[in-house]
């Protein structure tokens, strides 16, 4: 077992920020528990494009309002807190926060802690679990 404290990561290197977003990532791929937890701040007035191509992600809003786009089927949800998203099927989508959003993350695969999006909105791929499937 171990502890960790929310404020203690937000002072870390693994407190993640990008353009829209700050992350602190709790549990990663290095902690061996199969998935990465993340409490994530998405700013307000942000338009967030993002397509995890290879990762599946669940989000549970704990704080804040906004609009998650599903570019599969043009439909728009309302994000408020209470209301979880699971992004089962890679799917491509836009998160628009109207207030900034605090929410909790599980990422499965895990990620390794430094990730940010790509030109596409993806997390890179893990080239360790790459080469493991390719075997």
């Amino acid at each position: 077992m171990f502890l960790r404290k929310l404020q203690d990561i937000r002072k870390s290197d693994r407190n993640v920020k990008s353009k829209g977003w700050e992350s602190a990532r709790l549990l990663l791929k290095d902690d061996a528990m199969g998935f990465s937890f993340h409490v994530t701040t998405m700013y307000a007035g942000e338009e967030l494009h993002m397509h995890y191509q290879n990762h599946l992600e669940a989000v549970l809003v704990l704080k804040g309002t906004g609009t998650i786009e599903d570019l599969g089927d043009g439909v728009t949800h309302q994000l408020a807190p209470g209301i979880m998203y699971a992004l089962n099927a890679h799917d491509k989508h836009i998160v628009r926060p109207e207030t900034d959003i605090l929410c909790a993350c599980v990422f499965n695969p895990p990620v390794t802690g430094k990730e940010v999006h790509d030109e596409s909105g993806a997390y890179p791929a893990d080239p360790e679990r790459e080469a493991a499937l390719a075997d």
